[in-house]
This record gives C-alpha cells, structure tokens and sequence, in this order.
C-alpha cells in the first residue's frame, strides 16, 4: 500500500531531514507544494485533504493555522511544533513513553512530536516517577547540551559564518524553556524542573543530565538500581537502549560524546555517579529522535507499518 505524505513547512531544518527519510522508502508518495504557493491557505488545505499524513514542520501560530485547514480532512496531522503538546486532544508521539501511548498515537489523527530536551529528559524521569521512586512533587535540576542546528535556519547561518568556534552559550536563562509545559506533563512531576540548556559549537547532537540526590528517594538506591529501573522500563524498545554501568565503556578517557547517536533514531540512557550522588544522561539526535525521526517513527505507528521503516 502506498500513502500519501505531505509535509508543511518543507523548506525547514525539520522538514528537510523528513523528506530525506521519506526519500528510503518506497511506500509513500510525497506531495510537494510549489515554493511560490507556500503560504497560500487553498492551496495548503488541499494538499492537506489529499494526504494520509501532513507533517507540520512550522512556528506555532503557523501549525495552529495548518491545524485549523484540517479540521474536516481524514488527514493525520503531525505536528513538530509547540502548539499542541500538552492538548488533550493530540496524542503525544513518543511511543515509548509507557504501554498504552502506542495505542494512542495508532488512534489519533492528531499527533504532537515532542520537543528534543523534553524527550530526552521523559525518558530519563518517567520510569523513576512511574515506579514511585521519585515522588511527583521533586524540584529536579537538569541541563542539556545541544548542537545548534536546533535554533533553526538563522542559528545554523550564525554558527557557519564568519564567527565561528563560539564558546558554549546557556541560554533560556528565565528558567521558563517552552518545553516545561511537556517535561511535566508526561513525566507525571508536579513541579516544574530548573532546567538550563546550552548550546555548543557543533551541528547536532544533544545530552540531557538530570541531576539525583539520593535523598529525594522513597526508598534506598544506588545506580545499579537506577539502571535496571530503567533497562526494564525499557526492555523490548528498539530505539530506547539502556547501558550498564561503565564508565570507561560508556566514556571516552572520562569524557562523555554528546554526538554520540548522531545521524540515528536511537536514545541512549546512561547512569553515573555513586550512593550519594547520581546523575543521568539521556542522548540522542537533536534533528532525529528529537525531531523529525520521531515524527517518522509516529507516522509509522500511526500507520501501523514496521516502527522502524525508513529509521535504519
């Protein structure tokens, strides 16, 4: 069977990995919207009504207008954007967030792509909350790392211009990154985290730690237990891997690679640190598992085609 795709917003980071995935497979016929007719609604909604899928790979007011020309379409819509992340109405597209969410991505004709930090940090916490380790109310801190293909189009000219070699830069120093909203939502915390991103002077690739004190446990763990925490929330998922613990495994003289699962589907969760302090590490691609290979992956959910058709 062949479906149709058409991504709106094409020309974006987003899209552009999107069509490169779609472009392995030979069970999808892409729609292409002419670039001079981009931005004109008629011609928007009526790719829209033809497709299986849309992908919206657009700035929020923009995906809230897409979403809106879809409204009679038998169309599945995947967003990539904010707009709809905590909407109860949209199911959230990491399907590894627990055992009914398949389900609900499968169902769903609306579906939110989760945002790259939060996916990475839900897949870190979640089974820590889940299991009850963790009480809901726990002020975590966290930060990530990230490369800077993920400020869009006027960070990547930036960062490839004449200034190069930039030195780290944290960002999002509010404390109100637009990926609170989520992080919450689906870890099932109460309080929002103290959570500082950074971006570094590398094309993609990004790391989130989370930072463990004992002492917030409902119970004594060390990070062995964390670890098979973890690998058996975990166990049976082919994009979530889980390492033992081993540092001069899981590092590189002590040093950890953030660019690790570059050009991969994959996230990585690594555990660190001793019987008073623990911190965890979720990795992945920042344009794949945090971005458009997680929008693919939900499309072939939704679809219920192989999960990892056009991903390896």
């Amino acid at each position: 069977m062949s479906y149709k795709i058409f991504v709106d917003g094409q020309e974006g980071t987003t899209g552009l990995q999107i069509h490169e995935y779609l472009a392995r497979r030979t069970d999808v016929e892409v729609l292409r919207i002419d670039s001079a007719r981009r931005k004109d609604p008629a011609e928007r909604k009526r790719l829209i009504s033809e497709s299986d899928v849309t992908f919206l790979c657009l700035p929020d007011e923009a995906a809230r207008e897409s979403a809106a020309l879809a409204e009679n379409s038998d169309a599945c819509i995947i967003d990539t954007s904010t707009a709809h992340r905590v909407n109860p109405a949209w199911a959230y597209g990491l399907p590894e967030l627990d055992k009914g969410q398949r389900q609900k991505i499968r169902a769903s004709k609306r579906i939110a792509n989760p945002g790259c930090h939060a996916t990475a940090f839900i897949l870190a916490v979640k089974p820590l909350i889940a299991s009850g380790l963790l009480p809901a109310d726990t002020r975590l801190a966290a930060s990530s790392i990230t490369g800077y293909s993920g400020g869009g189009k006027k960070m990547i000219e930036d960062y490839n211009g004449p200034k190069r070699g930039w030195s780290p830069r944290p960002y999002g120093l509010p404390l109100a990154h637009k990926h609170l909203p989520e992080m919450c939502a689906y870890t099932g915390l109460t309080v929002s985290p103290i959570f500082q991103p950074i971006v570094g002077s590398f094309y993609k690739g990004l790391t989130v730690t989370v930072y463990l004190d004992p002492k917030q446990f409902t119970r004594a763990a060390a990070p062995g237990d964390i670890q098979n925490l973890l690998a058996d929330y975990y166990a049976g998922e082919q994009f979530v891997r889980v390492a033992p613990i081993d540092l001069e495994r899981n590092t590189q003289g002590g040093f950890f690679d953030v660019e690790g699962c570059n050009d991969t589907n994959y996230a990585d969760l690594f555990v660190f640190g001793n019987n008073d302090r623990i911190v965890l590490m979720s990795r992945l691609d920042n344009l794949g598992k945090g971005a458009s290979g997680a929008a693919v992956q939900a499309m072939n959910v939704h679809l219920g085609v192989e999960e990892s058709l056009g991903l390896i």
